[in-house]
C-alpha cells in the first residue's frame, strides 16, 4: 500500500516540512515593531526550530526504548510466565529511564523558548 501511495505520501510529507519551517518565520516576523531590526526575528525562529527538533527527538528515542523494553519483556514472559512479577517490574523500571529522556528533551524546549541564556549575548 507503501508503495503505491509513495508520491502522495512525499508530496504531503514536502508541504508538511515547508509549513512547519516557514510559519514560525511568518509569526516571529508579525511580532516584531517597526523598525526593529530582523536578528530578534531569526532568533526567536532559530530557538523555535531547536525546540521542535530537540522535543522530537527525544520523543522518538523515548518510544523506542519503551517499545523495546516491552517487546523484550512480552518475549521473556512468553519463555518463562513463572517470573512475570520480576520482569514486570524490571520493565516498569526500564520505561520510566527511558521516559525521562522525553522529559529531558522538554525541559531543554522550555528552557529554549522562554528563558533562553543566550538571549542576552545575541540581542543585547
Amino acid at each position: 500500500m507503501v508503495a503505491r501511495h509513495r508520491k502522495n505520501l512525499l508530496f504531503l510529507f514536502a508541504t508538511v516540512l515547508v509549513l512547519v519551517m516557514t510559519s514560525s518565520a511568518s509569526f516571529a516576523a508579525d511580532a516584531l515593531p517597526a523598525g526593529d531590526s530582523y536578528a530578534r526575528a531569526i532568533f526567536a525562529v532559530g530557538a523555535m526550530i531547536a525546540a521542535g527538533l530537540s522535543m522530537g527527538v527525544g520523543a522518538v528515542g523515548a518510544g523506542l526504548g519503551i517499545g523495546t523494553a516491552s517487546s523484550g519483556a512480552c518475549q521473556a514472559v512468553g519463555r518463562n510466565p513463572g517470573v512475570q512479577g520480576k520482569i514486570m517490574m524490571t520493565m516498569l523500571i526500564g520505561m520510566a529511564m527511558a521516559e525521562s529522556i522525553a522529559i529531558y528533551a522538554l525541559v531543554v524546549s522550555l528552557v529554549l523558548l522562554y528563558a533562553n541564556p543566550y538571549k542576552l549575548y545575541f540581542l543585547g
